[in-house]
């Protein structure tokens, strides 16, 4: 049986969820929009958010609301997601393309420092800070460097979170009192962007079919978005994809623990391979997103070998930016492209289907 790279995480619980929303015809923006971000508050704290129709209507909201100019310039990884340069040409922005690492996929300080030094005449409006393949990039540092920072959590939501096995056994330890707040307090996110888009894609890590939430976590931030707080119900998420939403949120610890699992085998299958994994740099417990080796060997050649076995992988990087051939800068970024693997890891992954893939990566070429 062919193990496709890709398959949405919908239960029983998600689809009597939509089931309900149609029954009662209500499937437009509405009520379950409102639930939506109640939801979604309960878990990241956020002070004000909207939920909106898409990531790419998210961005352009998100841009507006810092109130950019057409010409001015904003900062983003090669890696980022292809849409990124379309909502930036609508608002006749241009894109400062920045490179990443060979050990991790997203844009540093130093890096970001060297974008804005080559382009001393540009006016930055804005940093649009994607976390690729779910990894999350030292944000504070770039916050720092004192330009509005847009931050991209679709693929690393769920990241500061600990599987429901490690949070009993943190419960079942001995701890001090002043312990066991910290490592309460350690489940919230701290997020410390001007603005925040949460993706609510197929491919996300949350999906609502379609969809995104754009948040802001104080106050000031927040009066941002309050001035697009009438916007136009076709802008607006439909109670039908928020229904959906909702039931992701409640099932995220579920979900992280069962692709830990997945993760754990990989990784043994991983050390005996000599392609290399992109590693974590900061406190943050990986979400395992994704699950990708740079090869030392052709992508196209692994890929093929895994065909032949009936298991579909995919460029790490085929919706990115650089794909297209246009960060020509950016030779790091347009390296992994070229020998960045992706291998299956939803959470339905039957435990026969995870050890054939792991007898893959053992075997690869």
């Amino acid at each position: 049986m062919k193990i496709e790279i890709y398959s949405p995480t919908i239960r029983r619980k998600e689809m009597d969820a939509v089931l309900t929303a149609m029954v009662e015809e209500k499937i437009g923006p509405g009520e379950r929009n409102r639930l939506l971000i109640q939801t979604a508050k309960d878990q990241l704290h956020f002070d004000y958010a909207l939920a909106l129709r898409s990531p790419a209507v998210a961005l352009h909201t998100a841009l507006k609301a810092l109130n950019v100019k057409p010409g001015q310039s904003a900062v983003i990884s090669a890696l980022s997601p292809r849409y990124y340069l379309q909502v930036l040409q609508d608002l006749h922005l241009t894109p400062l393309y920045c490179d990443v690492t060979y050990d991790f996929p997203c844009m540093n300080r130093e890096l970001i420092e060297k974008v804005i030094f080559n382009n001393k005449e540009a006016q930055i409006c804005a940093i649009i800070l994607h976390h690729t393949l779910g990894f999350v990039p030292d944000t504070s540092s770039i916050i720092e460097l004192g330009f509005p920072v847009i931050e991209d959590i679709s693929q690393s939501y769920g990241s500061w979170l600990k599987p429901a096995k490690d949070a009993l056994a943190s419960k079942d330890a001995s701890v001090s009192k002043d312990e066991s707040v910290s490592g309460a307090a350690s489940q919230i996110p701290v997020f410390s962007s001007q603005l925040i888009i949460l993706g609510l894609e197929e491919r996300d890590m949350l999906t609502a079919g379609g969809g995104a939430l754009l948040f802001a976590m104080n106050r000031k931030d927040a009066a941002l978005l309050r001035t697009f707080a009438g916007i136009a119900d076709e802008y607006c998420l439909a109670d039908i994809n928020s229904a959906l939403a909702v039931v992701q949120f409640k099932e995220l610890q579920r979900n992280l623990e069962r692709r830990r699992d997945i993760t754990n085998v990989y990784l043994q299958a991983s050390l005996r391979t000599r392609h290399k994994r992109f590693l974590p740099v900061n406190d943050n417990d990986y979400n395992n997103y994704s699950f990708s080796l740079v090869l030392e060997t052709g992508l196209k050649d692994v890929i093929s070998y895994a065909r032949k076995k009936d298991i579909i992988l995919e460029n790490a990087f085929v919706n990115a930016i650089a794909c297209a051939g246009i960060a020509e800068n950016c030779p790091v970024s347009n390296s992994l492209i070229l020998r960045t693997v992706l291998f299956p890891i939803y959470p339905r992954l039957r435990s026969q289907d995870v050890e054939r893939i792991s007898r893959l990566i053992m075997t690869l070429p």
